[in-house]
């Protein structure tokens, strides 16, 4: 039956589009072995029209986990390898004359995708980087004046190694603010290691991922859907107002040089609705703030250096944020 289509035969049906969502698990795991909270996170942003920022050490699957996300997606795809030397119109595109017509005339760039893949983007200098500024908030391009809308859905997942590597270039905060969801993607443990290296002795060529078994499970209907029903999903006051508390609790903590903004607990609202939905619920509760405040507060606070010497982390601080916060009954 098509995924995009329920009993009935009617096209976008709820029920129908959650169960495709949560089919992307099983195709992904196809490719990648225990990644399960990175997946749900990368459901969410679709669900959210917001995009992701995947970090962790080199060799961790971070580039696998997004093509196997577009295997499993029918949505266009396209990657760019963020090297130095790259300029900002081999991200957005840019005129080209053209001598047959004598005039000049737009050549697309790759941003012009559903599912942009920006593969190490923190080893592109600031002015790359900030090319994508426009499409990911905004989405549109603007070229010599003229702005060009992206398509619908439209998701950055870029991937970065953690700062502290060499030939690395920091994203600035304002950038960091554009991206909905921060997920480290952690080492293995040591059973889904074992599960790794059997995968790839029996034959497991993560460069093909059709002989993998990948197979579309969800398309643009299903976003679609599945977006209208999210946005039914109902937020009480209580679940507003905590949600509020919690970002102003980070703007007051003596750990933090730099708070979580409006603009944030937005986010959190959103990616709260989102999980909500995607596990049964037209209700948010706590939990479901909770669940999704790591990832989507993570990158946009700032420690002290103080702090950063006594080895507190962002999520350590968060999580204490979260144990004090009073939760809504």
């Amino acid at each position: 039956m098509d995924p995009t289509t329920d009993n009935a035969g009617i096209p976008g049906n709820p029920d129908t589009a959650r169960a495709s969502l949560e089919a992307l698990r099983a195709e992904i795991a196809k490719a990648v072995v225990g990644q399960d909270p990175a997946v749900t996170g990368l459901v969410v942003a679709l669900l959210c029209r917001g995009h992701v920022l995947l970090e962790g050490v080199p060799g961790v699957a971070k580039t696998l986990l997004v093509r196997a996300l577009a295997s499993a997606l029918e949505l266009d795809t396209k990657r760019v390898q963020f090297t130095p030397d790259l300029m900002p119109s081999d991200i957005t595109g840019s005129l080209v004359y053209d001598t047959r017509s004598a005039e000049f005339s737009f050549q697309p760039g790759p941003v012009f995708t559903n599912l942009l893949l920006a593969d190490e983007i923190n080893r592109t200098p600031p002015k790359t980087q900030s090319s994508l500024l426009e499409a990911m908030e905004e989405r549109q391009v603007t070229v010599d004046g003229t702005p060009r809308p992206l398509p619908d859905p439209f998701l950055v997942a870029a991937t970065q190694n953690p700062v502290e590597y060499e030939g690395t270039y920091p994203l600035p905060e304002a950038q960091l603010d554009r991206f909905l969801l921060k997920l480290t993607i952690p080492l293995p443990s040591r059973q889904d290691e074992i599960d790794v290296l059997t995968r790839h002795a029996e034959g497991f060529n993560p460069r093909d991922l059709r002989a993998a078994g990948i197979r579309p499970v969800a398309g643009p209907a299903d976003l679609e859907a599945a977006r209208a029903a999210v946005a039914k999903t109902v937020i009480s006051p209580e679940i507003t107002a905590y949600v509020v508390d919690i970002c102003r609790a980070t703007r007051d903590s003596p750990s933090f040089t730099l708070g979580v903004s409006p603009r944030g607990a937005t986010a959190l609202l959103a990616t709260s609705r989102a999980w909500a939905w995607l596990t049964g619920r037209d209700y948010v509760i706590p939990d479901d703030v909770k669940a999704l405040a790591l990832p989507t507060l993570r990158h946009r606070v700032q420690l002290r250096p103080e702090a950063e010497m006594e080895g507190v982390t962002a999520d350590s601080v968060i999580n204490a944020i979260l144990a004090h916060v009073p939760v809504p009954r």
